[in-house]
Protein backbone atom coordinates (compact mmCIF):
# COMPACT_ATOMS: atom_id res chain seq x y z
CA UNK A 1 0.00 0.00 0.00
CA UNK A 2 1.04 3.55 -1.39
CA UNK A 3 2.60 5.79 1.88
CA UNK A 4 -0.07 8.15 3.00
CA UNK A 5 1.34 12.08 3.51
CA UNK A 6 -0.37 15.02 4.70
CA UNK A 7 0.43 18.15 3.99
CA UNK A 8 -0.32 21.74 5.55
CA UNK A 9 0.48 24.30 3.96
CA UNK A 10 -1.90 27.76 3.49
CA UNK A 11 -0.34 28.73 0.40
CA UNK A 12 -1.77 26.70 -2.52
CA UNK A 13 1.54 27.20 -4.99
CA UNK A 14 3.40 25.70 -2.24
CA UNK A 15 1.32 22.66 -1.83
CA UNK A 16 1.51 22.14 -5.79
CA UNK A 17 5.13 22.27 -5.96
CA UNK A 18 5.56 19.92 -3.24
CA UNK A 19 2.93 17.17 -4.60
CA UNK A 20 4.98 17.53 -7.72
CA UNK A 21 7.88 16.49 -6.31
CA UNK A 22 6.56 13.95 -4.19
CA UNK A 23 4.97 12.20 -7.40
CA UNK A 24 7.86 10.50 -8.87
CA UNK A 25 7.26 8.18 -5.13
CA UNK A 26 4.16 7.37 -5.88
CA UNK A 27 2.84 8.55 -2.57
CA UNK A 28 -0.88 9.23 -1.76
CA UNK A 29 -0.89 12.91 -0.87
CA UNK A 30 -3.73 14.62 1.08
CA UNK A 31 -3.50 18.27 0.82
CA UNK A 32 -4.85 21.10 3.72
CA UNK A 33 -4.40 25.22 3.53
CA UNK A 34 -6.73 25.37 7.10
CA UNK A 35 -4.95 24.23 10.14
CA UNK A 36 -7.61 24.13 11.77
CA UNK A 37 -8.93 21.43 10.42
CA UNK A 38 -5.30 19.10 10.62
CA UNK A 39 -6.28 17.28 13.46
CA UNK A 40 -9.07 15.57 12.44
CA UNK A 41 -8.21 14.77 9.16
CA UNK A 42 -4.92 12.94 11.08
CA UNK A 43 -7.59 11.27 12.65
CA UNK A 44 -9.71 10.26 10.06
CA UNK A 45 -6.69 9.37 7.72
CA UNK A 46 -3.92 8.28 9.44
CA UNK A 47 -1.07 9.84 7.28
CA UNK A 48 2.66 7.95 7.50
CA UNK A 49 4.04 11.63 8.02
CA UNK A 50 2.63 15.29 8.12
CA UNK A 51 4.88 17.69 6.48
CA UNK A 52 4.07 20.59 8.67
CA UNK A 53 4.35 24.76 7.25
CA UNK A 54 5.43 26.58 10.08
CA UNK A 55 4.27 30.41 9.01
CA UNK A 56 0.15 29.69 8.67
CA UNK A 57 -2.61 32.44 10.05
CA UNK A 58 -4.83 31.77 12.98
CA UNK A 59 -2.39 29.00 14.34
CA UNK A 60 1.91 28.62 13.93
CA UNK A 61 3.23 25.09 12.36
CA UNK A 62 5.52 24.77 15.52
CA UNK A 63 2.34 25.48 17.95
CA UNK A 64 -0.14 22.77 16.14
CA UNK A 65 2.87 20.63 16.53
CA UNK A 66 3.04 20.79 19.71
CA UNK A 67 -0.57 20.02 20.11
CA UNK A 68 -0.44 17.53 18.02
CA UNK A 69 2.54 15.71 19.97
CA UNK A 70 0.64 16.38 23.36
CA UNK A 71 -2.34 14.11 21.59
CA UNK A 72 -2.16 10.36 22.76
CA UNK A 73 -4.06 9.23 19.50
CA UNK A 74 -1.56 11.05 17.07
CA UNK A 75 1.76 11.54 19.05
CA UNK A 76 3.36 8.83 17.00
CA UNK A 77 3.26 10.09 13.40
CA UNK A 78 6.10 11.66 12.15
CA UNK A 79 6.16 15.51 11.46
CA UNK A 80 8.97 17.18 9.14
CA UNK A 81 8.56 21.08 9.29
CA UNK A 82 8.29 22.86 6.08
CA UNK A 83 9.48 26.72 5.71
CA UNK A 84 11.30 29.40 4.16
CA UNK A 85 12.78 30.05 7.73
CA UNK A 86 16.27 28.18 8.20
CA UNK A 87 17.90 30.09 11.04
CA UNK A 88 19.49 27.92 13.94
CA UNK A 89 16.85 29.07 16.42
CA UNK A 90 14.14 27.88 14.13
CA UNK A 91 15.38 24.86 13.60
CA UNK A 92 16.37 24.04 17.59
CA UNK A 93 12.53 25.22 17.90
CA UNK A 94 11.45 22.54 15.21
CA UNK A 95 13.21 19.58 16.86
CA UNK A 96 11.88 21.42 20.32
CA UNK A 97 8.21 20.64 19.84
CA UNK A 98 8.56 17.11 18.44
CA UNK A 99 9.42 17.58 14.80
CA UNK A 100 12.17 14.51 13.13
CA UNK A 101 13.40 16.70 10.60
CA UNK A 102 13.13 20.26 9.01
CA UNK A 103 13.01 21.05 5.17
CA UNK A 104 13.57 24.71 3.85
CA UNK A 105 12.09 26.40 1.08
CA UNK A 106 12.77 26.52 -1.75
CA UNK A 107 12.84 23.18 -1.93
CA UNK A 108 15.46 21.49 -3.41
CA UNK A 109 13.82 18.37 -4.96
CA UNK A 110 15.87 15.47 -4.14
CA UNK A 111 16.89 16.65 -0.87
CA UNK A 112 13.35 16.59 0.21
CA UNK A 113 12.55 13.40 -1.52
CA UNK A 114 15.43 11.33 0.35
CA UNK A 115 14.73 12.95 3.59
CA UNK A 116 10.67 12.13 3.12
CA UNK A 117 11.96 8.40 2.38
CA UNK A 118 14.17 8.37 5.28
CA UNK A 119 11.53 9.19 7.60
CA UNK A 120 8.81 6.86 6.56
CA UNK A 121 11.96 3.86 6.23
CA UNK A 122 12.04 4.83 10.13
CA UNK A 123 8.24 4.51 10.36
CA UNK A 124 8.12 1.33 8.47
CA UNK A 125 10.89 -0.12 11.23
CA UNK A 126 9.06 1.37 14.35
CA UNK A 127 5.99 -1.08 13.20
CA UNK A 128 8.09 -3.96 12.53
CA UNK A 129 9.94 -3.10 16.12
CA UNK A 130 6.64 -3.05 18.05
CA UNK A 131 5.11 -6.16 15.90
CA UNK A 132 8.13 -8.15 16.69
CA UNK A 133 8.40 -6.70 20.77
CA UNK A 134 4.75 -7.86 20.67
CA UNK A 135 5.63 -11.57 19.95
CA UNK A 136 8.99 -11.50 22.01
CA UNK A 137 6.73 -10.45 25.08
CA UNK A 138 4.57 -13.29 24.33
CA UNK A 139 7.58 -15.67 24.28
CA UNK A 140 8.78 -14.27 26.91
CA UNK A 141 5.55 -14.48 29.60
CA UNK A 142 5.30 -18.33 28.53
CA UNK A 143 9.07 -19.39 29.41
CA UNK A 144 9.67 -17.36 32.13
CA UNK A 145 8.54 -19.77 34.65
CA UNK A 146 11.23 -21.72 34.23
CA UNK A 147 15.32 -20.70 33.52
CA UNK A 148 16.93 -22.52 30.67
CA UNK A 149 18.77 -21.61 28.37
CA UNK A 150 16.28 -21.33 25.71
CA UNK A 151 14.81 -18.77 27.71
CA UNK A 152 17.71 -16.77 28.32
CA UNK A 153 17.88 -16.84 24.48
CA UNK A 154 14.55 -15.31 24.02
CA UNK A 155 15.37 -12.52 26.37
CA UNK A 156 18.69 -11.83 25.33
CA UNK A 157 16.81 -11.34 21.92
CA UNK A 158 14.30 -8.95 23.30
CA UNK A 159 17.06 -6.46 25.31
CA UNK A 160 18.97 -6.69 21.81
CA UNK A 161 16.20 -5.53 19.98
CA UNK A 162 14.99 -2.90 22.60
CA UNK A 163 18.91 -1.55 22.39
CA UNK A 164 18.76 -1.82 18.40
CA UNK A 165 16.66 1.38 18.18
CA UNK A 166 19.51 3.43 19.23
CA UNK A 167 22.34 1.42 19.62
CA UNK A 168 25.71 2.04 17.54
CA UNK A 169 27.69 -0.28 19.44
CA UNK A 170 26.40 -3.82 17.89
CA UNK A 171 27.86 -6.07 20.78
CA UNK A 172 26.99 -3.78 23.46
CA UNK A 173 24.89 -6.10 25.93
CA UNK A 174 27.23 -9.23 25.54
CA UNK A 175 29.99 -7.18 26.23
CA UNK A 176 27.94 -5.39 29.71
CA UNK A 177 27.34 -9.30 30.54
CA UNK A 178 30.84 -9.51 30.91
CA UNK A 179 31.96 -6.70 32.54
CA UNK A 180 29.49 -7.11 35.42
CA UNK A 181 30.69 -10.78 35.58
CA UNK A 182 34.41 -9.62 35.92
CA UNK A 183 33.30 -6.81 38.06
CA UNK A 184 31.14 -9.38 40.86
CA UNK A 185 33.65 -11.90 40.65
CA UNK A 186 36.49 -9.93 41.97
CA UNK A 187 34.11 -7.84 44.06
CA UNK A 188 33.40 -11.41 45.52
CA UNK A 189 36.90 -12.03 46.81
CA UNK A 190 37.54 -9.30 48.84
CA UNK A 191 35.11 -6.12 49.91
CA UNK A 192 32.64 -5.18 51.96
CA UNK A 193 29.81 -7.09 49.34
CA UNK A 194 31.59 -10.56 49.33
CA UNK A 195 29.38 -12.27 51.32
CA UNK A 196 26.22 -10.50 49.33
CA UNK A 197 27.80 -11.82 45.88
CA UNK A 198 27.20 -15.11 45.84
CA UNK A 199 27.22 -18.01 43.03
CA UNK A 200 23.81 -16.85 42.34
CA UNK A 201 24.10 -13.66 42.04
CA UNK A 202 26.45 -13.31 40.18
CA UNK A 203 24.99 -16.19 37.61
CA UNK A 204 21.64 -13.74 37.71
CA UNK A 205 23.31 -10.68 37.02
CA UNK A 206 24.90 -11.83 33.73
CA UNK A 207 21.43 -12.66 32.68
CA UNK A 208 19.36 -9.26 34.02
CA UNK A 209 22.03 -7.07 32.75
CA UNK A 210 21.41 -7.31 29.00
CA UNK A 211 17.65 -6.08 30.03
CA UNK A 212 19.12 -2.19 31.72
CA UNK A 213 17.65 -0.46 29.02
CA UNK A 214 14.32 -2.43 28.20
CA UNK A 215 12.56 0.60 28.48
CA UNK A 216 13.94 2.64 25.90
CA UNK A 217 11.13 0.50 23.41
CA UNK A 218 8.81 2.90 24.95
CA UNK A 219 10.47 6.57 24.16
CA UNK A 220 9.75 8.39 21.33
CA UNK A 221 11.82 7.90 17.89
CA UNK A 222 12.09 11.96 17.74
CA UNK A 223 13.89 11.53 21.29
CA UNK A 224 15.62 8.15 21.19
CA UNK A 225 16.90 8.86 17.43
CA UNK A 226 17.83 12.56 17.49
CA UNK A 227 21.11 12.76 16.13
CA UNK A 228 22.04 15.79 17.97
CA UNK A 229 21.77 17.04 21.96
CA UNK A 230 18.34 16.58 23.79
CA UNK A 231 16.75 19.32 25.26
CA UNK A 232 16.21 19.23 29.06
CA UNK A 233 12.71 18.65 28.37
CA UNK A 234 13.55 15.51 25.73
CA UNK A 235 16.28 14.64 28.45
CA UNK A 236 13.39 14.58 30.77
CA UNK A 237 11.48 12.29 28.83
CA UNK A 238 14.79 10.11 28.18
CA UNK A 239 15.24 9.45 31.92
CA UNK A 240 11.71 7.67 31.88
CA UNK A 241 13.10 4.20 30.23
CA UNK A 242 14.68 3.44 33.62
CA UNK A 243 10.90 3.18 35.21
CA UNK A 244 9.13 2.00 31.78
CA UNK A 245 11.29 -0.85 31.58
CA UNK A 246 11.44 -1.88 35.46
CA UNK A 247 7.47 -1.92 35.58
CA UNK A 248 7.19 -4.05 32.67
CA UNK A 249 9.94 -6.44 33.84
CA UNK A 250 7.69 -6.23 37.46
CA UNK A 251 4.70 -7.38 35.78
CA UNK A 252 6.18 -10.20 34.36
CA UNK A 253 7.40 -10.89 38.08
CA UNK A 254 4.18 -10.50 39.38
CA UNK A 255 2.32 -12.84 37.04
CA UNK A 256 4.93 -15.87 37.15
CA UNK A 257 5.90 -15.48 40.77
CA UNK A 258 9.30 -15.90 42.16
CA UNK A 259 11.98 -15.52 39.71
CA UNK A 260 15.43 -13.95 40.90
CA UNK A 261 16.97 -12.88 37.67
CA UNK A 262 13.53 -10.96 37.10
CA UNK A 263 13.68 -9.39 40.19
CA UNK A 264 17.29 -8.64 39.70
CA UNK A 265 15.97 -7.19 36.05
CA UNK A 266 13.81 -4.57 37.91
CA UNK A 267 16.35 -3.35 39.67
CA UNK A 268 18.84 -3.17 37.24
CA UNK A 269 16.59 -1.52 34.78
CA UNK A 270 15.44 1.00 37.02
CA UNK A 271 18.52 2.25 39.24
CA UNK A 272 21.19 1.61 36.90
CA UNK A 273 21.30 5.43 36.38
CA UNK A 274 21.16 6.52 39.84
CA UNK A 275 24.45 7.68 41.56
CA UNK A 276 26.57 7.30 44.55
CA UNK A 277 26.60 10.93 45.90
CA UNK A 278 22.35 11.01 45.19
CA UNK A 279 22.62 12.87 41.94
CA UNK A 280 21.72 10.19 39.64
CA UNK A 281 17.59 9.30 38.64
CA UNK A 282 15.08 8.27 38.63
CA UNK A 283 15.13 8.50 42.28
CA UNK A 284 18.10 9.58 43.64
CA UNK A 285 19.27 7.12 45.64
CA UNK A 286 22.27 7.53 47.63
CA UNK A 287 24.60 5.47 48.44
CA UNK A 288 23.88 1.59 49.40
CA UNK A 289 20.20 2.35 49.19
CA UNK A 290 21.00 1.90 45.34
CA UNK A 291 20.71 -1.66 44.70
CA UNK A 292 24.47 -3.79 44.32
CA UNK A 293 23.33 -4.84 41.15
CA UNK A 294 22.71 -1.36 39.82
CA UNK A 295 25.84 -0.19 40.93
CA UNK A 296 27.90 -2.76 39.21
CA UNK A 297 25.31 -1.78 36.11
CA UNK A 298 26.92 1.83 35.94
CA UNK A 299 30.04 1.05 36.10
CA UNK A 300 30.03 -1.80 33.06
CA UNK A 301 27.32 0.59 31.20
CA UNK A 302 29.79 3.81 31.63
CA UNK A 303 32.45 1.91 30.63
CA UNK A 304 31.40 0.70 27.49
CA UNK A 305 30.02 4.47 26.87
CA UNK A 306 32.90 6.05 26.97
CA UNK A 307 34.97 3.20 24.83
CA UNK A 308 32.11 3.33 22.07
CA UNK A 309 31.96 5.27 19.30
CA UNK A 310 28.38 7.69 19.33
CA UNK A 311 27.22 9.74 16.79
CA UNK A 312 28.47 12.89 18.87
CA UNK A 313 31.70 11.21 19.54
CA UNK A 314 34.66 8.76 18.74
CA UNK A 315 35.02 5.92 21.35
CA UNK A 316 37.71 6.99 24.22
CA UNK A 317 41.21 5.20 24.20
CA UNK A 318 40.68 2.72 27.11
CA UNK A 319 43.76 4.63 29.18
CA UNK A 320 41.56 8.17 28.68
CA UNK A 321 37.92 5.81 30.04
CA UNK A 322 40.07 4.88 33.35
CA UNK A 323 41.07 8.13 33.95
CA UNK A 324 37.46 9.63 33.70
CA UNK A 325 35.83 6.75 35.63
CA UNK A 326 38.56 7.26 38.46
CA UNK A 327 37.17 11.05 38.54
CA UNK A 328 33.70 9.69 39.59
CA UNK A 329 34.94 7.51 42.42
CA UNK A 330 32.11 8.68 45.53
CA UNK A 331 30.28 10.57 43.48
CA UNK A 332 29.11 9.34 40.44
CA UNK A 333 30.38 5.41 41.44
CA UNK A 334 30.40 3.14 44.50
CA UNK A 335 34.19 3.61 45.73
CA UNK A 336 34.42 -0.15 47.21
CA UNK A 337 32.76 -1.47 42.95
CA UNK A 338 35.44 1.45 41.37
CA UNK A 339 38.04 0.31 43.22
CA UNK A 340 37.58 -3.64 41.68
CA UNK A 341 37.51 -1.72 38.48
CA UNK A 342 40.78 -0.31 38.86
CA UNK A 343 41.96 -4.13 39.66
CA UNK A 344 40.64 -5.49 36.74
CA UNK A 345 40.46 -2.85 34.14
CA UNK A 346 42.80 -3.71 31.67
CA UNK A 347 39.91 -6.84 31.72
CA UNK A 348 37.49 -4.53 30.60
CA UNK A 349 40.42 -3.48 27.93
CA UNK A 350 40.09 -7.62 26.82
CA UNK A 351 36.65 -7.59 26.65
CA UNK A 352 35.99 -4.54 24.47
CA UNK A 353 39.14 -5.66 22.22
CA UNK A 354 37.52 -9.17 21.89
CA UNK A 355 33.87 -7.51 21.06
CA UNK A 356 34.47 -4.92 18.75
CA UNK A 357 32.33 -4.17 15.86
Amino acid sequence: MNKKILIVDDNETNLKILTLILKKDAYRVIQVTDPKVVRSLVLQEKPDLILLDVNMPDINGFDLAERLKKDPQVEDIPIIFISALSNSSDVAKGFAVGAVDYITKPYKAEEARVRIKTHLKLVDMKKELEEKNKHLMQIVEQQVKRTSEAQMETIFSLAKLAQSRDDDTGKHLERVQKYCYALATELAKSSPYKNEITKSFVKNIVYASPLHDIGKVAISDSILLKPGRLTPEEFNKMKYHTIYGADTLSEVHKKFGTNDFIEMGVYIARYHHERWDGSGYPENLQGEDIPLCARIMAIADVYDALASRRVYKDAFPHEKCVDIMKKGRGTQFDPYILDAFMIINQEFKKIRDELEE
